[in-house]
């Protein structure tokens, strides 16, 4: 099976106050495992990683939000070329996070700053080979073996946050029901996903730097 080319160059990218747009999720999946009444959730929660060339850490899967598709279609998108994966997408992102660009960490202008939202992320399916294979490596790791590898702090906050609406000791099924959050197909991210195109939605509990106006968000070239 083929697919179109990872998407390249940000003359379509968003920006909201001089900040780059970004969005990514925190691909995961449950280990089967025998069912045990002392079993821990996070013993069986396993997260999904990239590693990329010539750089110490690991990330998640996140890139630029374009002006022709909504938060949720990003995220899947970046999902798809950067760590090969499909699945289930929560309909509301984690929170929001300030960082900037891996090649402006030095920098103390304004120029290289983002706005990273994240979402969870249920991996359905692998794909033996996907549009950035050649950049990043997938890694499945442990709960306590991913915050050891996220390459930045914001990344370590954002995984907590996840784990916060994961309740412990659910099975599967079980916890599609009891999310905080619905869980979405990638399919249908577009029906109902249409408040997160223009950035305006409700804003989810532990949200940092939110702007809280919506008339702020512009589509810069």
């Amino acid at each position: 099976m083929s697919y179109l080319p990872a998407r390249t160059g940000r003359h379509r990218q968003r920006y909201m106050d001089q900040l780059r747009l970004v969005a990514g999720c925190i691909p995961f999946r449950l280990e089967k495992i025998v069912e045990d009444r002392s079993c821990n959730l996070e013993n069986r929660l396993l997260i999904l990683m990239i590693s990329s060339p010539n750089r110490d850490g690991l990330v998640f899967p996140k890139g630029g939000w374009e002006d022709d598709e909504t938060m949720a279609e990003a995220a899947c998108r970046e999902a798809l070329e950067e760590a090969g994966v499909k699945g289930i997408l929560g309909d509301k992102p984690l929170g929001d996070w300030e960082f900037r660009s891996k090649s402006r960490q030095k920098s103390c202008s304004l120029e290289g700053g983002c706005r990273g939202y994240m979402f969870a992320f249920e991996v359905t399916e692998e794909l033996d080979s996907w549009p950035e294979q050649a950049n990043y490596v997938r890694k499945w790791l442990t709960v306590d073996d991913a915050f050891k590898f996220c390459r930045y702090d914001w990344m370590r906050e954002a995984l907590r946050k996840f784990l916060k609406v994961l309740p412990e000791g659910s099975t599967n099924e079980a916890r599609k029901e009891s999310l905080e959050f619905p869980m979405i197909p990638v399919a249908d991210a577009r029906a109902q996903s249409q408040k997160l195109a223009s950035g305006c939605y409700e804003k989810p509990s532990g949200v940092q730097h939110l702007d809280e106006s919506c008339n702020k968000c512009a589509v810069q070239g």
